[in-house]
């Protein structure tokens, strides 16, 4: 597995729009339809990477307290799906499932909703205020697959605590997101 870090895109940014298919609903949603009234995390994961598998479960339960606050959860996988069959959207769906998300898991196929956003890897984490403007990137938190620490998910907490309470989040909290690089199409 390749570690690769976020790109850490300028604070501010706008979201950029996109429609794409809810793996679990077989429907497409837009942005403006899931955004959250408080705000909206967007979430760039897949199914195989051994980072996601590491926090899906505290991840899910995460995306229910955003949910609950009146944030949005949304998780787009962009993999090949060529060469990475365990992240087709019928096997999203399954995993979908399997871990009870609560929030969109849409499938991004031609691979331009994460060329948009910059993603560069799973888990990849955007939160954006009530307006769409980004106000944190990065990680779940410190923990990583086999380093014995345990997943709290302290830093996009943190940033979304500050996003309810009407704070800045401190530069020094945004901390690069860690995980598998997008396995882009070829």
């Amino acid at each position: 597995m390749v570690k690769t870090a976020s790109k850490m895109i300028p604070l501010g940014t706008v979201a950029p729009s996109f429609e794409l298919l809810n793996t679990v609903t077989g429907q497409k949603h837009s942005l403006s339809q899931l955004a959250g009234k408080n705000g909206t995390c967007i979430a760039f994961i897949c199914n195989h990477c051994p980072f996601v598998k590491h926090l899906q479960v505290q991840m899910a339960a995460f995306a229910d307290q955003c949910i609950e606050a009146g944030i949005a959860f949304i998780a787009i996988s962009a993999n090949d799906v060529a060469n990475y069959p365990d992240d087709s959207p019928e096997k999203m769906k399954e995993e979908a499932i399997a871990f009870k998300y609560n929030f969109p898991y849409l499938y991004d196929e031609t691979q331009a909703v994460a060329k948009a956003y910059e993603a560069a890897c799973t888990p990849d984490f955007y939160l954006f205020d009530a307006n769409l403007c980004l106000v944190y990137r990065g990680q779940f938190d410190d923990s990583r697959p086999g380093d014995g620490k345990a997943i709290t998910g302290e830093s996009l907490q943190e940033a979304c605590d500050c996003l309810l309470e009407g704070k800045t989040i401190p530069g020094d909290k945004q901390k690069p997101s860690i995980g598998c690089n997008i396995k882009w199409i070829s």
